[in-house]
């Protein structure tokens, strides 16, 4: 598996296809696999034509571990993002992230917005600017010595979600304290490019896809029906939504 270094913290990656660039930014206590492979993103964009590209956030799956909730910052896991388009050398790319990883799309756009040409916020709607989805309690749930030690619901789901992926509950605990950053109404507004908000209709975590789309001129939002924060990830209407997106975004 291809990785480089951004700074001190080693990032892994994949590059596969030819076409357009997109790049796939995973979701908090997910991974490049669990939130793009698995789902076969992967394959149904390579198949539309696009190369893809897609990271392991730091303290994910593959790329370093960190344990001070500083150095989660959402400004730099996007620079973690950026750093990646250069080192590709990837002048311009569309950019998907879903949940956390819509969150760092967000500020990746804000800081460096000549080179995102288009972004799709999945999983993450208004709490990009009112307030940050999941709460910092479930911080508790892996420092607890055992999934049956763990009573809170969202907690539990999240815990045995990061056993399945044999994540390191450790940097995940510093990763959602370090990461709860938002967007002021201003710096939404100042997004220029265009943008797919999509959010599954029974999502109790993203927040309204409509309320924030309204803020952010020009962007368009999806319902993907009937999923929650989980199933949406791999739904086929938004791929369908995604893909036609990307055909008629200029």
């Amino acid at each position: 598996m291809p990785s480089f270094k951004n700074g001190d913290v080693e990032i892994a990656y994949i590059d596969e296809g030819e076409g357009e660039p997109i790049l796939l930014i995973h979701g908090f206590a997910s991974s490049k696999e669990a939130n793009w492979v698995g789902p076969s993103w992967l394959g149904t964009l390579t198949r539309a034509g696009r190369r893809v590209i897609a990271l392991d956030n730091r303290g994910h799956g593959a790329s370093g571990k960190l344990y001070d909730p500083v150095d989660y910052h959402t400004g730099k896991m996007a620079e973690d993002a950026r750093a990646l388009l250069d080192h590709l050398h990837i002048e311009r790319a569309d950019v998907m992230g879903y949940s956390m990883g819509a969150r760092i799309t967000a500020f990746l756009t804000l800081a460096h917005p000549q080179r995102v040409r288009s972004a799709v916020l999945g999983g993450l709607g208004i709490h990009l600017v009112d307030g940050v989805g999941l709460p910092e309690s479930i911080a508790d749930a892996w420092e607890a010595p055992s999934l049956d030690d763990v009573s809170d619901r969202q907690g539990r789901t999240f815990r045995a979600f990061a056993e399945q992926t044999r994540s390191d509950l450790r940097a995940l605990a510093a990763c959602i304290r370090g990461s709860r950053q938002v967007l002021s109404r201003q710096e939404i507004g100042a997004i220029g490019i265009p943008v797919l908000v999509a959010i599954g209709t029974k999502d109790d975590v993203a927040g309204s896809a409509k309320a924030l789309a309204a803020l952010i001129p020009g962007a368009e939002a999806l319902d993907i029906p009937d999923r929650d924060h989980m199933l949406a990830v791999g739904d086929k209407v938004y791929k369908a939504g995604v893909l036609a997106f990307l055909d008629r975004r200029p």
